[in-house]
């Protein structure tokens, strides 16, 4: 039996990351972050800088960040959040089509992120998006955060698919392509943005898609 080579056949499921991968929230983390910052006495980042450091679950890198305080950091943190993000946060272009696309296609949709679960679902339902995915999986509801294996096995859950090259794991930074590696999906890049020098060197994307439209219609062609 000739093996397929990976990418080549129609996925089975993708999972999606969701800040900057499925929704624009650069603003809104940036705000209440440096809400943080400045509320812990450090200098607030610049849009560039919120972009390049913020990629672990605030569990993971707070303790880092405020020491001893992580933890009221992260009260702090999250009041603001809660204040500005359900208004705020918008959908990237051709986002909610490609979903409803890849719905029609039967493919299997869920979310890893590292945003706090009950946020996350907070926005996909103001988003209505609620009805794509099989499970909405983010910060603090499994045992580890990305890019850990324990939220892809809870995404998966209830599906009767098992991590594996016909799983794609979308998203638009690193760490999503490192925990799609963690887990043997494929890993996807979808961003505008093409790949930096050096960037992925240690978890390189199979695919870079520069728009939901240009995922489509790979997924059309298989």
């Amino acid at each position: 039996m000739i093996e397929q080579m990976p990418g080549t056949e129609m996925p089975n499921a993708i999972i999606f990351d969701w800040d900057n991968t499925l929704v624009d929230s650069w603003p809104v983390i940036r705000d209440a972050l440096n809400t943080t910052l400045t509320t812990f006495g450090h200098e607030p980042w610049s849009i560039q800088e919120t972009r390049q450091r913020v990629k672990k679950s605030t569990r993971e890198s707070f303790p880092g960040l405020f020491g001893s305080e992580w933890e009221k950091a992260v009260d702090v943190f999250y009041a603001r959040y809660a204040d500005i993000h359900a208004d705020a946060i918008a959908p990237l272009r051709g986002v909610s089509e490609m979903l409803a696309d890849i719905q029609s296609l039967g493919i299997y949709q869920c979310i890893v992120s590292n945003k706090r679960g009950d946020y996350l679902r907070k926005e996909a339902e103001t988003l209505g998006w609620t009805s794509f995915f099989g499970q909405i999986v983010g910060a603090n509801d499994a045992v580890r955060d990305k890019p850990a294996s324990d939220p892809i096995h809870m995404a998966l859950a209830g599906s009767n698919v098992l991590p594996a090259q016909n799983v794609w794991f979308v998203g638009d930074a690193d760490i999503d392509m490192e925990c799609a590696l963690n887990t043997n999906c494929l890993p996807v890049l979808l961003r505008a943005l093409p790949p930096e020098d050096g960037e992925f060197d240690r978890f390189p994307p199979h695919f870079h898609f520069n728009s939901a439209e240009a995922l489509c219609k790979r997924l059309r062609k298989m």
